[in-house]
């Protein structure tokens, strides 16, 4: 019986060694530690995924701008193109418009001095008469007139080469001075000063004599010929 007495000691005596020991606070601190930095493990992955968030927010954010910056140097570019399409324009346009003015005035200059030599010309002829070559003198003179004054020149023209005949007069003209003093399309008037030597059968030597012709023009096809003349005192 004192076995088995026994037995129930040894029974509670091994149960209190076999019983699992207490945990200490140490202990528990450390098992906290492990678990929170179970925790925080995951958190690494978490900030790069914001990461990458926040990259691809800025280059989101970006994209607008690169864009935009494009989109400026482009529209800078078609203004500079623009610009210089306008001013080459404008200088074709100016080119075009000297070298029009220039062949106008050229023109213009031309044509005043064909004026001028038809009216010198045209005082010549009147005043430079030979007896000996009347007919063609006169006929000069016609030649190179038009409209009323060739007319009446005309019809005047046998008389006065008889007169000069019978006068065996000759004369020379000098031109002195010439300039035109109106124009307007293809007519134009000019003063004409001439000094004429005159010689005739049996009249003594004379000085030379100053006239003054206000001589019209016109121009008839390719030549400028004397439309009217008059005397001036």
């Amino acid at each position: 019986m004192a076995a088995d007495a026994d037995t129930p000691e040894l029974s509670a005596e091994a149960a209190i060694h076999m019983s699992p020991p207490s945990m200490c606070p140490a202990d528990e601190g450390a098992v906290k530690s492990a678990r929170d930095a179970e925790k925080s493990v995951p958190s690494a992955p978490s900030e790069a995924a914001e990461a990458e968030n926040d990259c691809a927010t800025a280059d989101d954010e970006m994209a607008p701008s690169i864009t935009d910056a494009a989109r400026v140097g482009t529209s800078h570019v078609r203004q500079a193109l623009l610009s210089g399409t306008i001013v080459a324009l404008v200088l074709t346009a100016l080119v075009g418009w000297l070298g029009f003015a220039a062949y106008q005035s050229h023109r213009a200059q031309q044509q005043r001095a064909l004026f001028i030599q038809a009216g010198r010309q045209g005082a010549l002829n009147l005043t430079t008469i030979d007896w000996q070559h009347a007919d063609g003198d006169v006929q000069r003179i016609v030649d190179s007139a038009t409209g009323t004054f060739q007319h009446e020149f005309s019809e005047r023209r046998q008389p006065f080469i008889e007169v000069v005949k019978k006068a065996q007069s000759k004369s020379v003209g000098t031109i002195t001075e010439a300039g035109l003093e109106s124009e307007s399309g293809d007519e134009a008037q000019l003063m004409v000063a001439v000094s004429v030597k005159t010689a005739s059968l049996g009249a003594a030597e004379q000085p030379p004599r100053a006239w003054r012709m206000r001589i019209s023009v016109m121009k008839v096809g390719s030549e400028v010929k004397i439309s009217n003349v008059r005397f001036v005192s």
